[in-house]
């Protein structure tokens, strides 16, 4: 098969390539060009037109920016519209190739407070091609994400993420940066101890912010120690001012790390909500991804969690694991309503390049991975079924069914990091291996970040670079916001 992007500048290039496989990927259940009927496709994208369209602009600053960015969608409704009369198939999501949906609609209602969701429809089916289920999907969330956000700080708020790197084993498809415990058990104190320097330090450098949301991710923070957790909250609830603060997650996410004695010590240092994580009740499937514990202890787990006193858990499932049918999801829905949770996401699978899935894939290349509108309409009804709805949502590459991630949560057991980190409107604060600070500046102009080493080793022995890093950052912005 031939298919030829004949574009000029290749600052366009990618997000056409992305835009081009998720075709291809709807058209033949996987992402690899190899398995598409053989044919041929060349765009030329209106030659001449293309050409002086992606040429030098010879303009500069702000004019310039907007000029790029509608250019670039110009480019890619050009290349949509190509492919989808090529292949026959039409995208979930149009030309959108994103991750957040629902910033695009966010930013409308805040644009126009007069809005009418007519409006938004016809913008995005105009400038997209969104599919009219996924127009009222993003419609619904953004409008129950503004009313949740209301009353957020975003320019002198924040909210603090702590990323802790271990986990029981590695899921196949996981690409965080983890590090299984069993190689890792004698360098977890050696990690707390470095941790704990950069809580300080980043306590003290934003003394004068308000405190909007904790998150400790992952990784898995409960395969710490119970010694271990209670240095680590006892530091976050000692050094940082929680007056402002909404929320207190930890992520003890797998249900073999859990414990009566851990579930006792973040309700100690008031931990509010946490995620118990299934991702499937079918057994085969967590023996297949490396997930080595039963279904009945994630029952378990849930049942201790309340037992201890968490009246807000979450749990999160992935749609599309290897050979799971609809049924197994039904069943895997069946099961989560009978615990009935508080809040659930329902992730798309997403196999990235650092996955095992991906990096082993020729062993793996006989199992089949499937998602479809199907499945996630099923999920959806099970959530409404347990009385909750959609409050917040993102997409990733290589999702399976070019679908998205969705969570679902009662009322008032929303997760509000999640919905702050996804819609970018406030700086994030991130400590620990891997942990990307996003700083957003005033009015949200711009975001930069700060990035920490991902090598578990690395952190611990340059502690104290990565706080040199932020300290050096945050001297930088305070001298930008005093010219400002």
């Amino acid at each position: 098969m031939n298919i030829q992007l004949n574009i000029e500048n290749q600052e366009y290039l990618y997000e056409t390539q992305i835009l081009v496989k998720a075709f291809l990927a709807q058209k033949t259940g996987s992402g690899d060009p190899e398995q598409y009927p053989e044919a041929e496709l060349k765009i030329e994208l209106d030659g001449k037109r293309v050409r002086a369209m992606l040429g030098d602009i010879g303009q500069s600053g702000e004019a310039y920016s907007e000029e790029k960015k509608e250019l670039k969608a110009e480019l890619k409704r050009t290349v949509y519209r190509v492919m989808e009369r090529f292949t026959g198939v039409c995208l979930p999501w149009g030309a959108l190739t994103g991750i957040r949906p629902t910033k695009i609609i966010m930013g409308l209602l805040e644009e126009k407070q007069d809005i009418t969701d007519q409006d938004i429809a016809e913008f995005l089916r105009k400038n997209y091609y969104v599919s009219e289920e996924k127009i009222r999907l993003g419609i619904d969330i953004a409008r129950r994400e503004k009313r949740i956000l209301e009353g957020i700080d975003y320019d002198n708020g924040y909210s603090l993420y702590i990323g802790i790197p271990f986990c029981p084993t590695t899921c196949l498809y996981c690409s965080f940066p983890s590090y299984p415990l069993g190689a890792y058990e004698k360098k977890t104190d050696l990690y707390v101890e470095a941790l704990l320097k950069e809580i300080a330090y980043a306590a003290e450098a934003y003394g004068d912010k308000k405190l909007n949301s904790v998150y400790l991710g992952g990784g898995t923070p409960t395969t710490l120690t119970p010694e271990q957790l209670d240095a680590v909250l006892g530091a976050v609830r000692s050094s940082f001012d929680f007056q402002y603060c909404r929320e207190f997650t930890v992520e003890a996410g797998r249900p073999d790390s859990i414990t009566a004695e851990k579930l006792e010590m973040l309700k100690k240092h008031g931990v509010e909500r946490i995620s118990i994580n299934p991702q499937t009740m079918k057994q085969e499937t967590l023996d297949l991804i490396g997930r080595y514990h039963s279904v009945e202890q994630v029952k378990e787990a849930f049942h201790l969690a309340r037992e201890a006193g968490f009246d807000n858990i979450n749990m999160d499932f992935i749609l599309g694991l290897p050979n799971e049918t609809i049924e197994d999801v039904r069943n895997t829905m069946e099961e989560t309503c009978k615990l009935s949770p508080d809040s659930i996401t329902v992730h798309s699978l997403a196999l990235k390049r650092a996955a095992g899935l991906t990096i082993f894939k020729e062993a793996y290349k006989d199992l089949q991975m499937e998602n479809s509108e199907e499945i996630m309409e099923l999920c959806g009804g099970y959530a409404k079924k347990m009385g909750m709805e959609p409050y917040y949502m993102y997409r990733q590459k290589n999702m399976a069914g070019n679908l998205e991630n969705v969570g679902y949560a009662k009322n008032g057991k929303e997760g509000l990091y999640n919905i702050l980190i996804m819609e970018e409107k406030q700086t994030i604060l991130a400590l620990g291996a891997g942990a990307v600070t996003k700083y957003v500046f005033p009015a949200q102009t711009r975001i930069e970040r700060v990035e920490n080493v991902k090598n578990v080793d690395h952190y611990i022995q340059r502690i104290d670079e990565m706080i040199e890093r932020k300290m050096k950052f945050f001297e930088r912005v305070t001298e930008c916001h005093g010219a400002g």
